[in-house]
This record gives structure tokens, sequence and C-alpha cells, in this order.
């Protein structure tokens, strides 16, 4: 990884990296490390999910509305941006309440076959790339953010936590393939809480509170996934809503799933008992 870093940090000196930003600590913390790296940093940030501290971490910042794609690209064009990543999600509730499509997106919208969440990110990467500005992989130019294998945290999920991970591993993936979503919460071989609309989060509280403690949570890759965008994330929030409701474990995918804010995360779960792993 040092070595992929050094590089990086070698062809990135005065170049410009565009960083499309939806919500969560993902977009602050891709930009901090951009800038490490020698980046210069233009972002596109959602009104009403992205983060207003993210505009005190980059160089340029264009405050958009969810829907207003032709303004997306207009920002990125003007500041000269020809790679760009897309990080951070956009509420899926928010489909069905503010959004404001302009004639761009309508324009995207209506060449969909389905409305499902990786052909519309996939579509709209394509149209991004039409313009000349390359989508990169939500890892790019990040070090030491990827989910390692094994036990993140002190304590090691029992006999019986296990099996409910291998469980929910197998079933997330039935359900990633469907394209419903990334999490599972798992109590006893039993799914209480399948991620839908609601987030991660959501799904947490509402699982954890069906199992009445020691839920085991499982947040993986769909088979799908496109690794450009919508990569399993959590943090230090994930843990906070899981000590709520006293789910015990979190078991993420190596290599693929993304630590945010990695040790005050594992810190957080070593103080509130909760093992975290990284699977394959």
């Amino acid at each position: 990884m040092g070595k992929q870093v050094a590089e990086h940090r070698q062809a990135s000196d005065g170049q410009r990296i565009g960083l499309i930003a939806g919500n969560g600590r993902f977009p602050i913390i891709f930009a901090d490390n951009a800038k490490r790296l020698g980046y210069s940093v233009s972002a596109v940030a959602h009104e009403g999910e992205t983060d207003p501290e993210l505009a005190r971490h980059v160089d340029h910042i264009h405050w958009i509305k969810i829907g207003q794609f032709g303004k997306l690209i207009e920002a990125l064009k003007g500041d000269g941006v020809q790679r760009a990543v897309m990080l951070g999600g956009i509420k899926k509730t928010h489909v069905f309440s503010t959004v404001r499509p302009d004639f761009r997106a309508l324009a995207l919208a209506a060449k969909l076959i389905h409305l499902k969440d990786d052909d519309i990110l996939r579509r709209v990467a394509e149209e991004i790339e039409q313009e000349g500005i390359q989508i990169c992989e939500s890892t790019f130019g990040l070090e030491g953010i990827l989910v390692e294998e094994g036990t993140l945290t002190r304590r090691e999920p029992s006999k019986k936590e296990w099996e409910d991970i291998r469980y929910g591993w197998d079933v997330g993936k039935q359900v990633g393939a469907l394209d419903i979503g990334q999490c599972v919460v798992v109590k006893d071989r039993v799914i209480v809480a399948v991620e839908a609309v609601e987030g991660t989060d959501g799904a947490i509280r509402r699982g954890g509170e069906l199992a009445h403690g020691g839920a085991v949570v499982v947040k993986r890759c769909k088979p799908q996934q496109d690794l450009r965008f919508d990569l399993p994330a959590v943090g230090p929030r994930t843990i906070e809503v899981m000590e709520s409701v006293k789910a015990s474990v979190l078991a993420l995918e190596a290599g693929r799933g993304i630590l945010l804010d990695r040790d005050e995360t594992i810190a957080k779960a070593n103080r509130a008992g909760i093992a975290i792993i990284g699977m394959t």
C-alpha cells in the first residue's frame, strides 16, 4: 500500500480531483487525504445531504439541489476536472420528496429501463464520462481505510455469534443480488431486519429493537457491486446506533468495506463490548 500511495503522491502534484459528495463522513475523509497527496479538490455538494463542514476541507465547492445534474456537470467542467469520485449516499426517501430533476436529469431518467441503485449510478457515471470526466473507484488514493480480514476489536465473536455471522453473510449476498440493500441484522439465525430505503442505521435500529439485544449486523458488497460508488461504509455513528440497541457484532467485507474514522470507531466498539470483524 505504501508504494501505491507514493505513486499517487508523485503523480498527483498540482492535479485536480473532483468530488461528487453525498452525506456522511466519507467525502470529508477523502478530501483530507487527497490534499495530503497533493491534489486540489473541487467538490459538488448536495443541499440537505452533504455536511456543510466539507467546505472547509476542499479548495472549491459548488452547492446544488438533488437532481440538478446539468449544474453538476457544469461545475466540474468549469473547474477543469478530468477525474472525479462519487462518495457518500443520498437518502432514498428524497426520491419521494425533495428531488427536483432538471432537464438533463429527466433526459437521463428516460433512458433508464430499471430504477435500481446500480443502474442509476452506472448511467450517471456514463453521462459524466461522456463529458470527458473519468469516474474513479471510491478507494482512489486512500490508505488505511479498507477493512482487513480478521477481528479488529479486543472481543472475538462467540460461537453462537459466528453462526449468525455466517448465516447473515449468505443472506446478505442474496439481498444484495436483488439490489435491495447491503445490510442485514440477525439474531439466532433469524433475519430481523433487511436494509431498504431507511439506510443502514435505520435497519440496525429496527432490527436491534426487535432482537432485544445481541443482534449481529452484517454489511457487505452486492455481488454486482461497481467499485466506483456506494461501497459499504461504517463509522462511529454506526457503533453508536448498535450500542443504543445492544447489538453485539458488526461483520464487514474485508478488502471492499470502508471503515471511517478508524481509531474512533474501534475505540467506541471496544468500550461498548462490540466485536468488529472483516470477512472474506
